[in-house]
């Protein structure tokens, strides 16, 4: 399945694996698509349903004019309803932590738990980078823009192969869509938001990430649920000889480190 219609349009979809646990979503970057969550899908397909969904104007999800975070979040929650979903495992990397965070915002009682991945609640130089991600997109093709963001996006460890994987997924990105998402990530406030976050959270990023470093990973995870009396479990990891886009270039300590958050989080559930 690559789409699915659902309440908001059609969704970008591709789906893994099946079972009675709740399933995990997992919401892509400003630079990607679904298709970046293949190895996530690959192995939480085979404990639980694993889904990775296109934001509009993404992949093979229709656009929707001038869309927001918050309508990024109201096509994340359609699919999951067209899907049969109640609740869900939301999982997110950069933008997708912010549309994580947006889906909490919305809807609480739909999250089971989130996962914030190399992202932030508020970026201090959000506005100068949206502008010159902004100004690059018209600037130039994204394929070009593809390459040229490539050596920040990465860490030392990133093979030629991940290189051009990266470069062909972003090169595929609609300039439209890209700017849209430019704009909902990086102009993104959500303070407020985090700090009434009540369900379990896992903040991760990579350690050699230099477009959202650690140190605003470690702010994220000590602001979450930090507004409400009885604040839930937060855990906080670093992934070594990753950069910006850790599910990729680590994916057995980027897959690990998330099983072992969603058995803890069972495992409450469970009593």
């Amino acid at each position: 399945m690559t789409h699915i219609s659902t309440a908001k349009g059609v969704s970008g979809l591709i789906t893994s694996g099946g079972g009675e646990g709740n399933p995990i979503l997992f919401l892509h970057g400003v630079g990607s698509d679904k298709s970046a969550w293949q190895p996530q899908l690959d192995y939480f397909g085979r404990s639980r349903t694993a889904l990775a969904i296109d934001y509009p104007g993404y992949g093979d999800s229709e656009p929707h004019h001038d869309a927001t975070r918050d309508d990024f979040a109201r096509a994340a929650l359609a699919t999951l309803d067209a899907l049969g979903f109640e609740r869900a495992h939301i999982c997110g990397l950069s933008l997708g932590g912010i549309v994580a965070i947006a889906i909490h915002a919305l809807a609480p009682k739909r999250c089971v738990s989130l996962i914030l991945a190399d992202t932030f609640a508020i970026h201090p130089d959000g506005q100068a980078i949206h502008d010159r991600s902004v100004s690059a997109s018209h600037a130039m093709s994204m394929p070009a823009l593809a390459a040229a963001r490539v050596p920040a996006l990465l860490g030392s460890a990133a093979s030629d192969a991940l290189k051009a994987e990266v470069v062909a997924t972003m090169g595929r990105i609609d300039p439209v869509a890209y700017r849209l998402g430019a704009r909902a990530v990086w102009l993104a406030d959500q303070r407020d938001r985090v700090g009434a976050i009540d369900v379990p959270t896992l903040v991760l990023v990579g350690e050699e990430d230099r477009i959202t470093p650690p140190a605003l990973s470690r702010d994220l995870a000590a602001m979450v649920g930090a507004q409400i009396e009885q604040r839930p479990p937060v855990a906080y990891q670093e992934i070594k000889a990753a950069g910006h886009l850790a599910n990729l270039e680590q994916p057995g300590r980027f897959n690990s480190v998330v099983d072992q958050s969603l058995a803890e989080v069972d495992a409450i559930l469970k009593g």
